[in-house]
This record gives structure tokens, sequence and C-alpha cells, in this order.
């Protein structure tokens, strides 16, 4: 499965001799834009959700922080990352920032502010995923991004254990006969693809 989205050679362990401490993050290089290259972190029993929403706002962390209960895979980010890149590119965002564009691309609506209330994280959250989108040739300094959360980092692949697929179910109108025929996946990444188009 990490193939499937993921350079393996992107995922970072990182091993003690007292034990293993995992530190995990995937990057992807987007192939429409090649000069960026999309990393994901994930981290569960997030303490100081309200601390990091602050520290974005501010810039402290240039990032989107996500709320991960409402991503099915790791997959759909990389889709909203690529949408915001190109409109970026294009000079067509309808928000202010790449990282709120990836937020709001999201979304099965034009909404941004129902966008950002459901994909974005709120402060009680207690899971938080974070994604980055930075030129291919800049050294990224994950470990102090890491470092800001109180918070256990997670393999991203593990992004379905914190689903809420009956709230994702709801948001983005997919019945059970569409789930027959596809995944849930599928209906979520189709919405997204789509909801520009009248």
């Amino acid at each position: 499965m990490v193939s499937r989205y993921f350079d393996t050679d992107a995922v970072c362990a990182v091993q003690s001799l007292r034990g293993i401490v995992v530190q995990m993050h995937r990057s992807h290089d987007l192939e429409l834009f090649p000069e960026y290259t999309v990393t994901q972190m994930l981290f569960k029993d997030v303490k100081n959700a309200a601390e990091l929403r602050k520290m974005a706002v501010n810039g402290e962390i240039k990032g989107a922080l996500i709320n991960p209960s409402m991503i099915v895979d790791a997959f759909q980010i990389l889709v909203a990352a690529n949408k915001a890149a190109h409109l970026h590119d294009v000079g067509k965002m309808k928000t202010r920032s790449l990282y709120s564009e990836i937020i709001f691309n999201l979304s099965p609506t034009n909404n941004i502010s129902e966008a950002f209330k459901r994909f974005g994280i709120s402060d009680s959250d207690n899971a938080v995923c974070i994604v980055l989108v930075h030129n291919k040739e800049e050294t990224l300094n994950v470990d102090d991004i890491v470092s800001k959360v109180d918070g256990q980092q997670i393999d991203v692949d593990q992004v379905s254990g914190l689903t809420d697929a009956a709230q994702i179910k709801k948001l983005y109108k997919v019945a059970p006969m569409e789930e027959r025929c596809g995944s849930l996946l599928d209906a979520v990444v189709c919405r997204m693809a789509t909801k520009d188009v009248a």
C-alpha cells in the first residue's frame, strides 16, 4: 500500500539503542507539478490542538492542519494538494494561501468557512494531519514540526483508523448503492474533483 501513493524512500524511521522510536512522514512529488513535494505527517493523542492552530495562523507552522477524522486515505490529501498547486500556479485560488486552499479542496462544497469547520482542526481535536508543500530542492526540517506537536506521531497509512466513515458518507452524500460499485475513497475523490463543474 505504501508504494501506491508514496515514495518508499521518503519514510523516515529513527531507531535508538533503548528501543525503537519511530518518526514517520510520507513525501510525494506531484507528477504534474514536479517542483512541488507534498509531505504528510499524522499524529494522534494530541493535547495542544489549540496551540497548533494558533501557530499555523501566526505562520509558525507553514502547513495545512487537517482533521484526520474526515480523511479516508492519504490519497485524498494528495488530490487536494495537487488541485491547490494547480490553482496557485494559474492564480485562481479561492483562499489566501496554498495551505488554506488544500483544506478548501477537501470539501465537497464551495463554502470556504464550512470547509475550515469540517476539515481544519478545532481546539478540542486530539488528532491532526499536517500537510506541507515545499520545493523539491528545499531541505525540510520535519523534526522542527514534530517537536511542536504534543502527541504521538503515527504512520500516515494509519489514517483510516481515525476516520469517521459515517460523518464522511453524510457530508459527501454517499449512497449505499454507490459503495457497492466503488469504494468510499472513490466517491470522495470524485466529488472533490468535480465540485467546480457546473
